[in-house]
């Protein structure tokens, strides 16, 4: 019996109510499933049409996040622990699976730290952002999730996380999958989304990285950009918090989650994993 921590994008074009037969599947199996979930294109349709439309800001190394300021974090936690997160569970419980929908702020499974002040570029200069609620997961509560597991339960994760103090906080769902990975000594890390895999060219989805180790690293952060930045990122601290191989794959078409762990998209394994 293996630990399985599937990351479910939340991009256009997503639906991860079409994975639930599969995940039921692996419960029936004997597997020990853990589901993470994003909802960024919710969010934005949600956001313009109550008249508060999305905001991205870069940071001086390129990587994209959403602006969050108290209003995007309300209709945030309306499009995640509401409208993406029931969905999943509803259709997780029409195939049998005793699924549990919880945010990160749910019995403090995801504590993580408000960053203080952000750093974006603007019109190509840096400036400084201070009232953004966004952060990073620290801390996982693996004993609650394993107790859940125990009882026969599937948790489905989502952010916000939540600082020790009790403020929710936005945070990269790739990154707090990688946590909750390695929190829970987990056999394997899928990292699902709307591209095949990390790209060596950015334009050819053809172009796949079929492998990545320690030594070919740096090759992938270079390949990496936009989004794909945070997924290898969180490939890179998955590995290093022990788990043996993060796949970054495809979750469209049937069987998404079969192909992801044959080897299908961008694989990375720790040294000591079976090849």
């Amino acid at each position: 019996m293996s630990t399985i921590v599937i990351k479910i994008g939340g991009g256009e074009g997503i639906d991860p109510c079409a994975l639930a037969p599969e995940i039921a599947a692996l419960v029936r199996a004997g597997e020990r499933v853990v589901i993470v979930h994003g909802g960024s294109h919710e969010t934005n349709e949600l956001a313009r049409a109550l008249g508060h439309p999305p905001q991205t800001i870069t940071s001086p190394s390129g990587r994209p996040s959403r602006r969050t300021d108290r209003r995007t974090l309300e209709i945030f936690e309306m499009a995640y622990c509401g409208k993406v997160n029931k969905a999943l569970v509803e259709a997780l419980r029409r195939e049998g699976v005793d699924a549990v929908g919880l945010s990160g702020i749910d019995a403090g499974i995801w504590i993580g730290e408000r960053k203080s002040a952000v750093r974006a570029v603007e019109d190509g200069r840096t400036v400084i952002i201070r009232d953004d609620l966004s952060g990073r997961v620290e801390s996982v509560d693996g004993a609650f999730l394993r107790t859940l597991m125990d009882a026969g339960r599937t948790p489905v994760l989502t952010p916000p996380a939540v600082t020790p103090d009790g403020i929710a906080i936005n945070v990269d769902a790739d990154r707090a999958a990688a946590a909750t990975a390695g929190a829970l000594d987990a056999d394997e890390l899928l990292l699902l989304s709307n591209v095949p895999g990390l790209l060596r060219d950015r334009t050819d989805p053809s172009s796949v990285i079929a492998e990545v180790d320690g030594e070919s690293m740096e090759a992938a952060r270079t390949a990496a950009g936009g989004r794909m930045q945070n997924k290898v990122l969180a490939a890179e601290e998955a590995i290093g918090a022990g788990v043996q191989t993060v796949v970054i794959g495809s979750a469209g078409g049937e069987g998404a989650i079969g192909r992801a762990r044959a080897g299908a998209g961008t694989v990375f394994q720790s040294a000591g994993a079976a090849v």
